[in-house]
């Protein structure tokens, strides 16, 4: 059990260890799709047909909606995500609808061709199959050594603030729960629904089912919903976040209140630095980061940037790890447990 307050940021890059786009791919996706000088061509992609007819739909907006993903394709090249785009072109409506659309249908596509299964293909399994990715890791240290009568506590001190808008820890966690106190599903998936606490800085597509809120549901595997649009209206802009006080203050409430931080998978480009730190830490917490062995180079820059911008000091930097992000986690298991 994680018995100590420890916030975990998930980043562009933990994505794509669990087999899930980062935000360059993403925007790459995205730029292709909106290429529509090729409609009508042999060059023509289903993707390209999809996004003409959603934009079709939009009675009075479809040019201006054709326009602005031309513009979103014309500007990739510039840009280090889809994110940094839409906050490029400021409070161009047209160019945030299209990319708030695209975000959502190429998120729900990618859930849907992951290795992570809507549900475990065989007993005592987990959707994404196998021990060394992290999200076993963390759902492992959740319920290591919780008795089954305090089940409902073993999310307490845990707060994860998730840079990516797909639902992979939301539709894993309620698995581990099951399978690690013999609960039914539905049990877990109620108590994840309150005590999970996961913050989207740029929104996600849609909430799953069983939780609570007022987002559109699209479940885990439908890249097709009919309500698209409607899913789409929960994915925010960099500006959107920062303009919701509630929002917020539960990331910062989060990481104010963590005596450890863990960077999975994180960049720390620019955009996603100046949402997360907001305010500089002053209270020292404990802090782990797992960056890919080809961000070797940038070691240096990391720590400067976490002490810099996020007051983490050299000696509270406990380690930068090269290579896996669940590695990490199991290496410093005892130390994010106790």
């Amino acid at each position: 059990m994680i018995r100590t307050k420890t916030a975990i940021v998930v980043g562009a890059g933990a994505a794509v260890e669990i087999e899930l786009p980062d935000h360059a791919e993403m925007l790459s996706r995205i730029a292709h799709g909106f290429d529509f000088q090729r409609l009508g061509s042999d060059l023509q992609t289903p993707e390209m047909q999809d996004f003409d007819t959603l934009f079709k739909k939009v009675k009075g907006e479809g040019e201006k909606l054709r326009e602005a993903g031309l513009r979103i394709r014309a500007g990739s090249r510039l840009s280090s995500s889809i994110h940094a785009l839409l906050q490029q072109h400021g409070n161009n409506k047209h160019v945030a609808a299209a990319g708030k659309l695209a975000i959502a249908y190429y998120t729900l596509r990618a859930e849907r061709q992951s290795a992570i299964a809507s549900e475990p293909r065989d007993p005592g399994e987990m959707p994404f199959r196998g021990t060394e990715n992290w999200l076993f890791q963390i759902g492992r240290m959740v319920v290591d050594g919780v008795a089954r009568s305090r089940a409902e506590h073993c999310l307490d001190n845990l707060h994860i603030i998730n840079f990516n808008t797909d639902r992979a820890i939301q539709h894993y966690m309620p698995w581990i729960l099951h399978s690690g106190f013999g609960m039914p599903v539905t049990e877990a998936q109620d108590l994840c629904a309150q005590r999970l606490r996961v913050v989207h800085p740029y929104g996600r597509a849609g909430r799953l089912e069983w939780e609570t809120g007022s987002e559109a549901v699209a479940a885990w595997g439908e890249d097709d919903p009919k309500n698209l649009f409607k899913v789409a209206e929960g994915v925010r802009t960099a500006s959107e976040f920062s303009e919701d006080r509630q929002l917020k203050a539960n990331m910062q409430g989060g990481i104010a209140n963590a005596r450890r931080l863990a960077f999975i998978g994180c960049e720390f480009n620019s955009l996603d630095t100046s949402l997360l730190f907001q305010e500089r830490l002053s209270h020292g917490p404990e802090t782990l980061v797992a960056m890919p062995e080809s961000e070797r180079a940038r070691a240096d820059t990391v720590r400067r940037v976490l002490r810099n911008q996020g007051g983490i000091a050299p000696e509270t930097l406990l380690a930068l790890h090269l290579g896996q992000s669940w590695q990490m986690l199991s290496d410093n298991s005892l130390l994010l447990e106790g």
